[in-house]
């Protein structure tokens, strides 16, 4: 029987292998959240690095957001996940959600890296 664990499991997968295809070399904006708090990578996956990344655990962030579970703290965490590429020299990206669906808070991170200007 499939579980909610198992069938994230085989959405995480399959929105994987789809972006191995076709990122052609390009990193990978990762997202994860949990029921407080967001987090995103910017991975290389050819040198398994990470590149920059962000989350509302920050200290800088923290003490900027009262909430760190909200849709406004995601587009937060977008906005500095992105300026934290650019000063790597990063600007284009893939977009890797995860399991999640493309709503709410995930949706909220990706439009704020867009922002910010991050292409993906």
């Amino acid at each position: 029987m499939n579980t909610p664990k198992k069938l994230f499991e085989k959405r995480k997968a399959r929105v994987r292998t789809a972006l191995k295809n076709a990122s052609n070399g390009k990193l990978r904006l990762s997202v994860f959240r949990s029921g407080k708090h967001i987090y995103a990578q910017i991975i290389d996956d050819v040198k398994g690095v990470t590149v920059a990344s962000a989350s509302t655990l920050d200290k800088e962030v923290r003490n900027t957001l009262q909430k760190t579970s909200t849709v406004e703290a995601a587009g937060f965490i977008g906005k500095l996940v992105a300026e934290r590429a650019a000063k790597t020299g990063v600007s284009e990206v893939v977009f890797d959600r995860g399991g999640y669906i493309y709503h709410g808070r995930v949706k909220a991170l990706a439009d704020g890296a867009r922002e910010a200007g991050l292409k993906f």
